[in-house]
């Protein structure tokens, strides 16, 4: 049993690739610490960055990091992944509406 050294389809990334998430993640980090901190934006646009910075973080780890793609032999990984992404979005989503039912229902006065 001999080890190839030659590039095989699940081969870890370069340097390069680790180091431009890296970046993008710190940068990713800091967009938000810092609208949060300077308090200059309403709640409402204060809370929009920060979830569309959150998403793009996921997005560049899962890409260069975990090097997940749309390749034909990781399909499974990627449809998998949807399918986890599918059922957090259900229960999330639904247990924050019941949330604000209960709450809308709930009030007294």
């Amino acid at each position: 049993m001999s080890h190839s050294s030659s590039s095989s389809p699940n081969a870890h990334g370069s340097v390069k690739s680790y180091v431009t998430g890296l970046v993008l993640s710190l940068i990713l980090t800091i967009i938000p610490f810092a609208v949060v901190m300077s308090g200059a934006l309403s709640t409402l646009a204060t809370v929009i960055v920060v979830v569309v910075t959150a998403v793009l973080q996921i997005l560049v780890q899962l890409v260069m990091f975990m090097h997940m793609n749309t390749k034909a032999d990781e399909g499974w990984n990627l449809m998998s992944f949807v399918f986890t992404l599918t059922i957090l979005v259900l229960v999330v989503g639904g247990s924050l509406w019941i949330m604000q039912h209960l709450h809308l229902n709930m009030m007294i006065g």
